[in-house]
Formats: structure tokens, sequence, C-alpha cells
């Protein structure tokens, strides 16, 4: 159920070709304190968006889940208390700059924001050269139970450190994207989420049985799902069936609530700025969307 994501991913990663064929950006600051990590898969150092700590309290911890330490990258308005809560799913490759920068993003707009390492029990996708292997070895070796669980460590962690959690968000990047879903319809504490291109549909198997198809009827949160018009890995007839599937949910408020924004000519990723599938225009104005629709869901 990968490989096409995992084509989609590989055409779009930047690289500078030599002559020898080599094509290499080399370096990636995670979150967790990692430091720098050498790559094959070309992550950029720094994110377009630079976004400072300056009023900011950030950094990373550790929450207890049954015995495992997750560690996590936090971002908050420093000094404040009561604090709505956003939840920050890390793309395909893990938690790194980018999405430490997206936390301090919501932190500068007035939330905690949390983005936990859900693959850590499974690896740490900062030290693999290859998307493949990652894929392989880490990612689907990740139960969605287990993701779930490890959310809902973030937000317990969030009400004993000034987070407010009758007003929670959760958004989520590609991976994160599907994973937005799924916990908009297991999560009963979640009020919204924003999904941007996140799968919809795909096989079942034991670590991941159902897929936001199949989940649609259930929803708990609306979400609203950003896409990609020139994605290659998640074809516009899926996400018109997840339309489909959430017109048919009768009764259900937050299905009938939920909305799609399909950006027409952007592809895979384009929020992500550190790679060359970035669409300024579109990750802007989806930026903007996310932080309007958290609002007007009662989540600021």
């Amino acid at each position: 159920m990968f490989e096409e994501l995992k084509n989609s991913i590989q055409s779009l990663l930047p690289g500078q070709s030599t002559e020898n064929g080599a094509t290499r950006r080399t370096a990636l600051k995670t979150a967790l304190g990692v430091g720098y990590a050498a790559t094959a898969m070309p992550i950029m150092a720094q994110t377009a968006i630079q976004t400072s700590t300056q009023g900011l309290a950030a950094g990373e911890g550790i929450y207890d889940m049954e015995g495992f330490s997750v560690p996590f990258y936090y971002a908050a308005p420093e000094g404040k208390k009561n604090l709505p809560v956003i939840l920050v799913v890390q793309e395909i490759f893990g938690v790194h700059e980018y999405i430490a920068d997206t936390c301090r993003r919501f932190a500068k707009a007035g939330y905690l924001a949390i983005a936990p390492d859900l693959y850590a029990r499974q690896g740490d996708a900062s030290k693999y050269t290859d998307i493949g292997k990652l894929i392989a070895e880490v990612v689907n070796k990740v139960p969605d139970e287990q993701v779930m669980a490890d959310l809902d460590g973030a937000i317990a962690w969030a009400a004993e450190n000034g987070g407010n959690v009758k007003k929670v968000g959760i958004t989520g990047f590609c991976w994160g994207g599907r994973i937005t879903w799924l916990y908009a319809e297991q999560s009963k504490k979640v009020k919204a989420g924003v999904a941007w291109y996140g799968r919809l549909v795909g096989a079942p198997s034991a670590l991941t049985p159902k897929h936001p198809l199949e989940l649609a009827a259930s929803l708990k949160a609306p979400v609203l799902g950003l896409y990609g018009g020139q994605d290659g890995g998640i074809p516009l007839t899926t996400v018109n069936e997840m339309k489909d599937a959430l017109a048919a949910a009768k009764g259900n408020k937050a299905a009938a609530a939920s909305e799609f924004v399909v950006y027409p000519q952007a592809p895979h990723a384009f929020h992500a700025d550190y790679r060359s599938s970035y669409r300024k225009e579109a990750a802007e104005d989806g930026f903007q969307r996310a932080l309007a629709w958290f609002k007007a869901k009662g989540v600021a």
C-alpha cells in the first residue's frame, strides 16, 4: 500500500546532481535533540520558513506510555496557561526540523503544539539513508493502535503542562494526514482535524486494519482535508470517494461538517518547505485555512 506513496515522495525529493550521478543534500536536524545525521534522503538542514523561539517555550521532552518513554517536541507561548492544544503528526520522515518549525508556527498563533515521535518504538527515522528501507523497517511496523494510544498520551501530557484539553485539534502531513483522519474517528477529546494529503484508502493489514474511507461514517470530529491536484500517490478519485462517504454518513454531524480543499496545481507534500514539492501559495493558504478551521471549531 505504500508503494505509490513511496514513488510519489521519491520523485519530489530535491537533489543536486554531480558528474558521477550522485545526488545529496545530507543534513537533517531532528527535533528531538539527536543533532545532524547524514542521510541519502535529501532532507535539508534548514526549512524555507524558520520560526524563531522568541516569546516561546520550546524544546524536547518525554512522556510515559505503559513503561515506554515517548519523545516529543513542543512549542507554546512562554508563560501562558490554559492553552488550546494542537497535535502535530509527523510526515513519513519522522519528527525533524520541519515538523518542529510547524509546531513553532502554531505556538506563535497561541497554541500548545506537540509532535510526538510516533515511530520511536520501531526505530529512528533520521538514521535511514533509503526511503524503501525506512518504510519496510520502520513505517510498516507501526501499528495504528499504538499511534492512537501515543496521541492520547500527548493529550495527557498537555493537560499537566498548560494545555486546555477541552480544546484539542490535530493536524498531520502525508503519513500523519492519514493518522489525522483516524484519530478524528477514535478520540472523543479532539474537536477538529486538518489532514494534509493523507492517504484515504488502502488494503487492510493486521497493523493498519482500517483506513479513513471505511471510518467516514463514524467520525467524532470534523476534518478539513487539504490535497494536491497533482499528487501522484493520492489520486483525486480517492478524494471524491471520501467526499461521497462523508455525504452518505447520514446523521453524523462531524462527517457532514468535514470539508476538502484541493489545490489543482499542487503536488504531494506541497507544505513541506524543505523539499522541491513546496508550493508557497498553496502552503500559506492551507495554513491560514487550518488556523481558521480550528478557530471555527472551538480550538482557539
